[in-house]
């Protein structure tokens, strides 16, 4: 059979997090940096399809092509980590500690960061071609995203920073069921296509990825968005990482962990 029973697939997401701990410093920035990379030129990709077209629809339908192709390569991004490293803690993994959870998630978080920038300097480049133009539609509506998503948030205060942790938490619940499920299948078809439905939603609805951010924020201050580093950072990057943590883990890894791998005994009649 190309799919797994949940007791096999969550079984391999508690081994996955452990080998993540445990891979080197090189491996891990290597990854996470191409993934970092690989999802920024998607979003820069379902950007300018919903604004060719006119159908922001058709930019959240092919968006997931991103996800797909790191996922497939097996490199990281740290929306996956934030759910898989921390089960293997909980299960008490042989050598797995806090500590190197903690490691594991700097390095990741490094190397996106790295590739979501490295991607946003080239596009802001393409787009400018070398800086010698305003970038035009393109660099108006990326400008136009980082304004709403920071001061658009900065304006309702604290219920602007619960809003975009809340959306943060929707996001990575969608995000993780992804990596699950391109667990639940051994066939490249299977896999992408359970990867595809819940990442298609949370880019149609908007909700915030830390990683995509990453890209798209100074993105956005390249092409001459109105707003600060520190505005991305605390109405934005900050609440977001916070929230695709708890919104991964709590909704997806813990709820799979505890009823398909520490089941509780059958009840008795």
């Amino acid at each position: 059979m190309s799919y797994l029973e949940p007791t096999e697939f969550v079984t391999k997401m508690v081994d996955s997090g452990e080998s993540k701990v445990f891979m080197s410093t090189k491996d891990t920035l290597i990854r996470a940096f191409m993934a970092g990379a690989i999802l920024a030129l998607a979003a820069i990709f379902a950007i300018t399809v919903a604004m060719k077209t006119g159908s922001p629809l058709l930019g959240a339908v092919l968006f997931p092509v991103g996800f797909i192709m790191l996922y497939l390569m097996k490199f990281d991004l740290l929306t996956g980590v934030f759910m898989l490293v921390p089960l293997a803690l909980i299960d008490k993994r042989a050598g797995v500690t806090f500590g190197g959870m903690m490691r594991n998630w700097g390095l990741v978080a490094l190397g996106n960061l790295g590739g979501a920038l490295t991607v946003a300097f080239m596009m802001a480049f393409v787009f400018t071609y070398g800086f010698d133009t305003d970038g035009g539609a393109i660099a108006t509506k990326v400008a136009g995203i980082g304004e709403a998503r920071t001061l658009g948030y900065q304006s309702h205060g604290l219920s602007g920073w619960l809003t975009v942790f809340i959306r943060a938490m929707l996001c990575n619940w969608m995000v993780a069921m992804g990596v699950v499920g391109a667990m639940i299948s051994t066939s490249v078809t299977g896999k992408a296509i359970a990867m595809w439905m819940p990442i298609m939603l949370f880019f149609f609805m908007g909700f915030e990825h830390s990683i995509v951010n990453m890209f798209l924020f100074p993105f956005s201050l390249i092409m001459g968005g109105n707003f600060t580093i520190l505005d991305y950072l605390l109405w934005n990057e900050v609440p977001v990482a916070l929230g695709n943590v708890v919104g991964g883990l709590a909704f997806t890894g813990l709820t799979l962990y505890f009823t398909h791998v520490k089941t509780s005994p059958k009840r008795e009649l």
